[in-house]
């Protein structure tokens, strides 16, 4: 596996390939989102000040509304993104890749009180490092699923004008599929990303860096029967 996943099937029997989001970029967008809400309340409260303490009912439906629902309504209805995942590119989905729904992202983000425990958000934190998906308990119980959404690069044409070329050892079937893989999705990868992935098939390629990228693209063209 290039890169963590998750694999669901369709009724019509096509794999698609989820790109889970790890702990780290949701806890930016997270922090994202916990500044903005911030920002929010001080607002309220300096508006609300003004009514002396009148004001402090106002604020306190305020409060709850931008802690409890602000997340539930911009999952709903920003098709599962919230400020925070929007910046960091990251998406709610459901387990079997469709649109999240209304009653998913209600139970996802109530659940957040459990995933706070005991303090710092230490049992989502857990969950989301021993999850394959990096999913909290709320995503568990939920069936739900954090994703990065797949950026529209400019096309890079990766595999035009390469040379076809065999590898040094014969590959397994697993091994040609991941070389595949790799050329597919390579023009979503940074070239950092593409030069560590190819490091790894250095055995089969020969090279490293640069070179051992495409080395392993015309490797793909030859399984692919290009010439």
């Amino acid at each position: 596996m290039l890169d963590t996943a998750h694999e669901v099937y369709t009724p019509e029997g096509v794999a698609l390939r989820l790109p889970a989001a790890g702990p780290v970029p949701r806890a930016l967008a997270w922090g994202i989102d916990f500044c903005i809400r911030m920002a929010l309340l001080m607002v309220c409260s300096m508006a609300f000040g003004l009514l002396g303490s009148a004001g402090m009912g106002f604020y306190l439906v305020c409060m709850f509304m931008v802690v409890w629902l602000y997340p539930i309504v911009c999952e709903g209805m920003f098709d599962g993104q919230t400020p925070g995942k929007r910046v960091l590119h990251l998406r709610v989905i459901s387990r079997n890749g469709a649109p999240v729904g209304w009653l998913a992202t209600c139970v996802r983000n109530l659940m957040r009180t459990v995933d706070m425990l005991p303090f710092g958000y230490a049992c989502g934190l857990l969950s989301g490092l021993l999850d394959p998906c990096g999913r909290r308990l709320g995503d568990l119980v939920a069936g739900t699923l954090v994703v990065h959404v797949p950026q529209h690069r400019s096309s890079i044409q990766l595999l035009v004008d390469l040379q076809v070329t065999r590898p040094l050892q014969p590959l397994l079937p697993s091994e040609q599929a991941a070389v595949v893989a790799f050329a597919e999705r390579a023009g979503q990868l940074t070239p950092e990303r593409r030069i560590e992935l190819a490091d790894i098939a250095s055995v089969a390629t020969g090279a490293t860096g640069a070179a051992g990228v495409q080395q392993l693209l015309g490797i793909s063209n030859w399984l692919l029967g290009k010439r």
